[in-house]
């Protein structure tokens, strides 16, 4: 599984890729005004901090105006991934710059149906928001394992299940169960992810034994 983490903090960034955990980035205009900075400047440095998939989102609602911004963000890198709405232009856009070779992620799914609708559309990247799902009521696991198993039936669908919203280190866990692709993730979670008391207990005991030892390595 990819892990992907959604902010747009360069420091955060500049902190994760140092631990080699991280396979790309996303972004989108919330939390890009949460940043601070400039958008197409905060998208160039982090796609020159992360090699892999970074996604800038565009903000028009009509396909011309996708169009237009999505041709001027994908100059920026060779990395940057354009992610779309998943509506009708969105999905229109989506097709024009598939066949063009551009990477696309279709973002705001809520539902199996729309993940199919991507898929046919070419879409590199289909985002499930899982922890909006939970917000309403609603298991936003289950949308997850609904479209692993649609796109599972159906080989010719390339487009990866990239995991959004995520609020904690289960729905990492059982998504990965489920086969998804790809998971983003807010820099807080990650590093949960490391977190465990027997681990921590452990290392105590080791040190504190290290340390009766009256040795040192250097």
């Amino acid at each position: 599984m990819k892990f992907f983490v959604d902010t747009a903090d360069i420091n955060e960034i500049e902190e994760l890729a140092q631990t080699g955990l991280l396979d790309g980035v996303t972004t989108n205009p919330s939390l890009i005004m949460k940043s601070g900075g400039d958008f197409i400047e905060t998208i160039t440095k982090i796609c020159s901090i992360v090699p892999g998939d970074v996604s800038a989102e565009v903000v028009a609602t009509d396909f011309e105006g996708m169009m237009e911004e999505a041709n001027k963000l994908k100059q920026i890198a060779q990395n940057v991934v354009i992610k779309l709405p998943l509506t009708w232009d969105g999905l229109r856009a989506c097709k024009s710059l598939t066949d063009e070779g551009v990477k696309v992620n279709v973002t705001l799914c809520f539902s199996a149906n729309q993940a199919i609708l991507a898929a046919k559309a070419g879409a590199t990247y289909i985002s499930p928001f899982v922890g909006r799902l939970d917000d309403i009521g609603q298991d936003g696991l289950d949308l997850i394992s609904d479209i692993c198993q649609i796109y599972h039936n159906y080989p010719d669908f390339e487009t990866q299940v990239l995991v959004a919203s995520i609020r904690h280190p289960i729905h990492l866990l059982d998504s990965a169960k489920m086969g998804a692709h790809v998971a983003t993730l807010p820099p807080k979670v990650i590093k949960q992810l490391f977190n465990h008391p027997l681990t921590d207990k452990g290392l105590a005991t080791f040190l504190a034994d290290w340390e009766k030892t009256k040795q040192s390595i250097v």
